[in-house]
C-alpha cells in the first residue's frame, strides 16, 4: 500500500485489558469486581498489572507497592505467573494470524493488524474487529480493546479511548476531528518535559500543535523532533505494519529487594544477567560490538557505561568480563571490599549484527568459549534451562522486584 492514504479504517491496534490481571483472573473468578494487581508483595516490589477497579484509587502499573497499599488499602495482590501470560500471549497472537497475515507485535499483550486485505475473506475493518474480539473473548476468556484508524498512531490513540473491552473506529476523514481536541501529550513522542516546553509556548493541544508554523515548532523542539510532531499532529503517519522487527539491542537487568553492597554477589548477578544475554543473542543468531552495563545506587543515581570490542560477540563469558571491567571501572574493584549500595544492576549488548558478519571474527579469541556455549544450550534445549547452569549461579541469591527480568521477553 506504500504511503498512500487509507480510505477506510484499516489499521488495527488491539490492546488487551489488563492482561495480567485479566489471565490471573480466570482461575480465581471469585476476584472478579475487586480491586486486584499482579505483584509480588514485597517492600520494594512494584505492580505489573492492575484492574480497572485498582485504577480508580489511582493504582497504575510501574507504581511500587507501598505507594499502592496506600491509595488502596483493600488491594488484592496476586502473585505473578509468567508462564501463564506467555500462553496467553501465544494464542491471542495466533488467532490474530486468522484474520490477517500483516501482524506486528509490539509486546506481549498489543498488536498492530493491517486488515485492508482481509475484507474479502472478512468484511468491513469494523466488523473483522468485532469478530477478532469475540473470537478471543470466545477461545481465551480475556477481554480486548480495539482502535481503527487509517494510521498506526490515531489506532493506538483510539484504543487507550475504547478501554476498558471497548472498540472505537476513527474514519480516515474523521481523523483530525478526533486528534485536534485532545491534550498535546497524546501525541506519541510528547513526553513530560517536550510537554512542559510547549505549554510553555501555549501550546495545549494537539489542534496548537497542528497549526504552529514548522519553523517556529524547529525552534521549540530541535528539527528532527518538529517535523515528525507535525505530521503526527496533522494526522499523517506513512509507517506500515512491520511483521519483521530487528532488535537494536538485548539486555536483562534487575532491581535487588535488598540494597546490596557485596562485590561478590553484584558480580554472580552479572554473570547471570550475561548469561541470559548471550543465549539470547545465540538465539536469534545476533553477535554485539558494545557491551553496556547500568547501575542504580540507593540513593537513585543511575549511570551507565559501555565498551565497544574489537570484534562481535556473543559468548557469554566474553559479555560477562567486558561487564565486570566496565563494573570495577564505576570503583568496584577487584579486592573483594564493599562497594557502594546497588539498587538495581544491568547488562545490555548493543550495535547487534547478524552472527558471523564481523569479518574479525574469523580469527575470534572467543572459539573456545563459543565451543562452550554451544555445548550448554543444546544440553538446555533437550532439557530446560534447569538442565546445566555455572556453580556459581547456583548459590542463593536476593529476591528481585520483577522476576521478568530473568525471564525471555
Amino acid at each position: 500500500m506504500g504511503i498512500r492514504a487509507r480510505e477506510t479504517a484499516s489499521m488495527l491496534h488491539v490492546d488487551m485489558d489488563s492482561f495480567f490481571v485479566s489471565v490471573e483472573l480466570l482461575d480465581a473468578p471469585e476476584l472478579r469486581g475487586l480491586p486486584t494487581a499482579v505483584a509480588h508483595d514485597t517492600a520494594r516490589s512494584v505492580v505489573s498489572s492492575a484492574s480497572y477497579e485498582a485504577r480508580r484509587f489511582g493504582v497504575r502499573s510501574a507504581m511500587p507497592i507501598g505507594r499502592a497499599k496506600q491509595l488502596c488499602p483493600q488491594l488484592v495482590l496476586i502473585d505473578p505467573h509468567f508462564e501463564k501470560y506467555r500462553a496467553a500471549s501465544k494464542a491471542v497472537m495466533e488467532i490474530f494470524q486468522e484474520f490477517t497475515p500483516l501482524v506486528e507485535p509490539l509486546s506481549i499483550d498489543e498488536a498492530f493488524l493491517d486488515v485492508a486485505g482481509s475484507v474479502k475473506l472478512f468484511g468491513p475493518p469494523r466488523e473483522i474487529a468485532e469478530k477478532l474480539r469475540a473470537t478471543i473473548r470466545e477461545r481465551t476468556g480475556l477481554p480486548a480493546s480495539v482502535g481503527l484508524a487509517g494510521t498506526k498512531h490515531v489506532a493506538k490513540l483510539a484504543s487507550q479511548r475504547a478501554k476498558p473491552d471497548g472498540l472505537l473506529e476513527i474514519a480516515p476523514d474523521q481523523t483530525l476531528r478526533f486528534l485536534h481536541d485532545l491534550p498535546v501529550e497524546a501525541i506519541w513522542g510528547v513526553g513530560g518535559a517536550t510537554a512542559k516546553t510547549l505549554h510553555g509556548r501555549a501550546i495545549h493541544t494537539v489542534g496548537d500543535l497542528a497549526v504552529e508554523p514548522i519553523d517556529s515548532l524547529r525552534r521549540i523542539v530541535g528539527n528532527a523532533s518538529a517535523a515528525k510532531l507535525h505530521e503526527l499532529a496533522n494526522g499523517r503517519d506513512a509507517r506500515e505494519v512491520e511483521t519483521t522487527r530487528v532488535e537494536k539491542s538485548i539486555g536483562h537487568e534487575e532491581t535487588f529487594a535488598v540494597d546490596e553492597t557485596s562485590r561478590a554477589t553484584l558480580e554472580r548477578e552479572l554473570l547471570r544477567l550475561a548469561t541470559r544475554t548471550g543465549e539470547r543473542l545465540r538465539a536469534q543468531t545476533l553477535e554485539a560490538r558494545t557491551i553496556a552495563i547500568k547501575v542504580r545506587y540507593n540513593d537513585f543515581e543511575t549511570v551507565t557505561r559501555s565498551k565497544t570490542l574489537s570484534e562481535a560477540t556473543n559468548a557469554t563469558q566474553r559479555i560477562y568480563q567486558t561487564a565486570r571491567a566496565l563494573f570495577a571501572s564505576l570503583g568496584a574493584s577487584y579486592d573483594g571490599g564493599p562497594v557502594r549500595p546497588v539498587r538495581l544492576i544491568g547488562v545490555r549488548a548493543e550495535q547487534l549484527g547478524v552472527e558471523g558478519s564481523d569479518p574479525a571474527g574469523l580469527w575470534s579469541e572467543d572459539e573456545e568459549w563459543r565451543a562452550l556455549d554451544q555445548a550448554v544450550d543444546e544440553v538446555k534445549g533437550r532439557f530446560g534451562r534447569g538442565g546445566l547452569t555455572s556453580a556459581r549461579l547456583l548459590a542463593p541469591r536476593q529476591d528481585v522486584v520483577d522476576p521478568r527480568s530473568l525471564e525471555t521477553p
